[in-house]
């Protein structure tokens, strides 16, 4: 069996993202929030050295570049291969992340977008029933830009789509954000810079949509900024941006104004746009309402297409409208509001229909709801053909499950998709669903639980959802409906079914959408074509990559850090990673994957860190964050401390030799001898092996498969204290050389040699000679090739590459939002 390299996420220098609900287990900068799962613990790594782009000082912004996806430009080398020779698609797992935004066009039928916090937004094909990624062509120093906080879809023009992107809005991200404009259904962009930041992944991201078209003059365009940056409107197609300056009101709601993560410090601002079109009237809809994040005052109207804004009377106060949707047949405007930004909380709220024509307010908040009032109202819904039928979700509610609300009477009365039945004779209490659910092809949509039918007291697997902060309903086929999730999409195809006191069906609909931040991979010889570790779902042992995968079990980690395989037994697997209690495990497999076997937890570990295997696949060798490093010669079940290697280390076994072992730690690198028992601080002649590599920054390295001793490093950071490249040794990491054009270097995986070579195949994500990629050798290191394009970049996609041990040019990436790419040579 051919030995394989592991990467892992870097634990010197790193950047990361921690996950969790309560506001105390968000950690201060530089770490920031999950895009799915809250229970789970998650971190990315955004480049280091990024700085913001240009953008105006005044209040009007100009039109930006444009940014066609068929400018590709391959960089040549002597391995005779290029980005023309590569295709490109993802290895299948099917969602996995937050999907806050669902919208559809309504003008074209079948035409929808979906947007995403972390990778991007997506065009569904109808014909082949996925998502199409539409922003594989944002690179390394555009990775903000896969936070999509809004996207609107032209009505009247329906080729025209735009996209407010950017990622936080806090010192975590340098970028401003941008708007981004297509005239071709998303294949190509245009950008225009905003002079302010967007926060695709911050709270409240899924509230909106902050981006509008106006329906009567559609080269006009609203947004809503946030932390006091107002309302702005474009009369050009989204080329020019102007603020309002008549807007009175720039929002002031804080999630939790005394916290000491910014993350929860960012003010929501100016939230969505609605219009109250005329057709018989011509120009820009006179007409129309703007919502904001201030509790006081959330709603102003103008009638004079936007030059003067008043509060509109009687508003609801106390809440925060998530949704806002006009009925024109009735007139009628409709608010689903919360007590938080979401999307983790949310324990109150109301809804409220606004007749427009007579100017009255009718609170319509569902009033039988099933466990009672614990929870706020965030998706918002109309049937366009058939006015006055109206549909609401819970914002959040996590036990038993989140809720879905339709009304048939313009809110006059509800019925729940469940709700208890309470027997009066015996008391017994039941549960009475209104729908079946299907996850067909997507099985670790259980979490790793078993199948479980909802009922009193069980929290069902899977889920209705959670995080439903966009609900749709398709505007053309009152059948069709579609919502997002925390971890994917669910459709059903027989609404209707609904009003004739029948079950609907839901079944997951995110196929082609790809939205998992990757830490770890992989590539096994033999029947498991590879093993993923990842935030939020975990990981996966992947037995075919055309196929979505069964989840971990026995444990099931939550968030997953670190996976490697035996080099010379690669039956036997390791993983490390964050159980749902939040404990920091290491587990064993010696069957490939089938069964696991978790370790013994380590005192004061709190984070999951990197985990190696020997190459003969008898000592295990972990580095959980904050502990010291352990080995084990018994699976985990007992651990001795490894008091030669400062906690934090990174680890990683010689693919050929069991008694080798490397490590890197605190700005050194170390090397074993006797399996991991001892370690000792590289140093050839008196020269530290630590002199010839970077003293800080994201640091990944791995031995080479076949040669025993032989390593490659990748990584530094892009500033005066450190260096920053890809440095190669062959004697067990006591000297090191650069290797030349390498200005950057960030993850280095092997795969199998080309045809007529022993070499195997050396893949690199990093800068060489200026160019940013992913790089290829075949020979040894003394030629590179960039083998894709500026078409497939992919935003931030430092964590980790692996090459395919029985594939010659297969290529796995790992991306942070973008899920799994992999590369096939033509």
């Amino acid at each position: 069996m051919r030995p394989r390299l592991k990467i892992a996420l870097p634990l010197a220098g790193a950047m990361t993202l921690v996950a969790c609900l309560p506001a105390s287990a968000l950690a201060a900068p530089p770490e920031r929030p999950p895009h799915a799962r809250p229970d789970q613990a998650e971190r990315t790594t955004p480049p280091a050295h990024a700085g913001p782009p240009p953008h105006s000082n005044g209040r009007v912004v100009p039109p930006g570049h444009a940014r066609a996806k068929e400018r590709g430009r391959p960089h040549q080398g002597k391995d005779n291969q290029n980005s023309q020779d590569y295709t490109w698609s993802n290895v299948e797992i099917a969602g996995g992340g937050f999907v806050p935004g669902i919208i559809y066009n309504q003008s074209e039928p079948g035409l929808v977008y979906a947007r995403t916090d972390i990778g991007g937004a997506y065009r569904l094909d109808r014909t082949t029933d996925r998502w199409i990624p539409l922003n594989d062509d944002l690179g390394w120093d555009e990775w903000n830009r896969l936070g999509v906080l809004s996207l609107a879809t032209d009505p009247v023009e329906p080729n025209r789509v735009y996209l407010a992107t950017g990622m936080y809005t806090n010192e975590w991200d340098p970028y401003n954000g941008a708007i981004l404009r297509s005239d071709d259904y998303g294949e190509t962009w245009e950008s225009t810079a905003l002079p302010f930041k967007v926060g695709g992944n911050m709270p409240g991201r899924g509230i909106g949509e902050r981006l509008q078209i106006d329906p009567q003059d559609n080269s006009v365009l609203y947004y809503g900024a946030e932390e006091g940056e107002g309302l702005w409107r474009s009369t050009d197609y989204g080329a020019t941006w102007s603020q309002v300056q008549s807007f009175p009101n720039v929002g002031d709601f804080v999630p939790e104004p005394d916290s000491d993560n910014s993350y929860l410090r960012s003010n929501l601002g100016v939230l969505w746009t609605a219009f109250a079109a005329d057709s018989s009237a011509s120009g820009p809809t006179q007409t129309l309402f703007t919502a904001v994040a201030d509790t006081d005052n959330i709603l102003y109207r103008s009638d004079d297409a936007g030059s003067t804004w008043q509060p509109v009377d009687g508003a609801p106060k106390g809440f925060l409208p998530h949704q806002g949707l006009i009925d024109p047949e009735n007139n009628d405007l409709y608010l689903a509001t919360s007590d938080t930004a979401g999307p983790y909380d949310g324990a109150d709220g109301e809804v409220w229909r606004y007749s427009i024509s007579h100017g009255t307010w009718t609170e319509i908040t569902p009033q039988d709801r099933p466990t009672g009032t614990d929870f706020g109202f965030a998706g918002l819904a109309l049937d366009r053909t058939n006015p006055g039928t109206v549909m609401v979700t819970s914002q959040i509610h996590w036990w038993p499950d989140n809720l879905i609300f339709r009304s048939t009477d313009r809110g006059g009365t509800w019925d729940p998709l469940w709700d208890f039945r309470t027997d009066p004779q015996t008391g017994e209490q039941t549960i009475n669903t209104r729908y079946t659910q299907s996850i067909d092809g997507v099985p670790w949509l259980t979490f790793g639980s078993e199948p479980t039918a909802p009922g009193p007291g069980v929290q069902p697997s899977p889920r209705v959802g959670w995080m439903m902060e966009s609900l749709q309903i398709n505007p053309f086929n009152p059948d069709e409906a579609m919502y997002g999730t925390g971890a994917t999409i669910f459709r059903t195809e027989n609404l209707l079914d609904w009003d004739d006191g029948e079950r609907i069906h839901l079944e997951s609909a995110a196929f082609g959408i790809e939205e998992t931040a990757i830490q770890d991979l992989v590539a096994p010889a033999g029947d498991v074509e590879l093993v993923s570790a990842m935030l939020d779902l975990g990981g996966f042992v992947h037995d075919d990559v055309s196929v979505v995968p069964q989840s971990f079990s026995g444990p099931y980690f939550g968030g997953g850090t670190s996976v490697d395989a035996a080099g010379l037994d690669q039956t036997v697997l390791v993983r490390a990673g964050t159980d749902g209690s939040g404990q920091q495990l290491a587990a064993v497999s010696r069957d490939q994957g089938d069964t696991w076997h978790s370790g013994a937890t380590i005192a004061g570990a709190h984070g999951p860190g990197t985990v190696t295997v020997n190459a003969d696949g008898d000592v295990v060798v972990w580095a959980p964050d904050g502990a010291t490093p352990v080995r084990s010669e018994d699976d985990g079940a007992t651990w001795q401390a490894v008091n030669s290697l400062p906690a934090g280390s990174r680890v990683e076994s010689d693919r050929m030799d069991g008694s080798l072992l490397y490590a890197y730690g605190d700005g050194e690198f170390y090397y074993s001898t006797d399996s991991g028992e001892t370690f000792t601080a590289a140093n050839r002649n008196g020269v530290p092996a630590a002199s010839q590599l970077p003293s800080s920054g994201n640091i990944r390295f791995g031995a080479v498969p076949g040669a025993a001793g032989e390593l490659w490093f990748a990584g530094g950071k892009a500033d005066e204290d450190t260096t920053y490249g890809l440095w190669h040794s062959t004697d067990h990491g006591q000297t090191w050389a650069p290797a030349p054009g390498f200005d950057e270097a960030d993850a280095v995986g092997y795969g199998k040699a080309a045809p007529g070579s022993s070499e195997p195949t050396i893949f690199v994500v990093g800068e060489h000679d200026g160019v940013r990629g992913v790089f290829r050798s075949t020979t040894g290191g003394s030629a590179w090739n960039r083998i894709n394009d500026d078409q497939n970049q992919w935003g931030w996609i430092g964590a980790a590459v692996e090459g395919d041990p029985d594939v010659f040019g297969r290529v796995y990436v790992g991306t942070n939002g973008r899920g799994i790419i992999m590369g096939n040579s033509e």
